[in-house]
């Protein structure tokens, strides 16, 4: 497992029920801690379809930052003070960075590079 490039981890979150709302509110707390492990970016997301479902994403240098984040104080006092509010088991993935973009920078130019016309969407 190298842990030298960098990536983003996908940890999907479940609340249980009547729950969605707090949990949100915690989720978004302990999501914010992951730049004192070295994240770069942190992200919740809430689905629109299924209130209950959560996606939490963090952007790490390394892979051993995350696994510090995952397994240190914060993080265990969040699962101790918070494990009846989420279906467990809680499971992440880690995805290794190969590209990437932003939109706001050179967008014109990446729309002519694939093949749209300037100006056009």
């Amino acid at each position: 497992m190298a842990g030298d490039s960098p990536g983003v981890v996908h940890i999907g979150w479940y609340a249980t029920v009547f729950r969605g709302d707090r949990f949100e509110k915690a989720l978004a707390d302990i999501a914010a801690v992951a730049l004192r492990y070295g994240a770069v970016d942190f992200e919740v997301r809430r689905s629109g379809e299924d209130r209950y479902r959560f996606l939490q994403t963090a952007t790490f240098q390394d892979r051993a930052d995350f696994y510090a984040y995952w397994e240190g104080p914060e993080f265990n006092d969040f699962r101790a003070r918070y494990g009846s509010w989420f279906q467990v088991p809680v499971t992440y993935d880690w995805y290794d960075r190969v590209v990437h973009g932003e939109i706001e920078t050179g967008a014109e130019e990446l729309r002519e590079a694939h093949g749209a016309p300037a100006g056009e969407h």
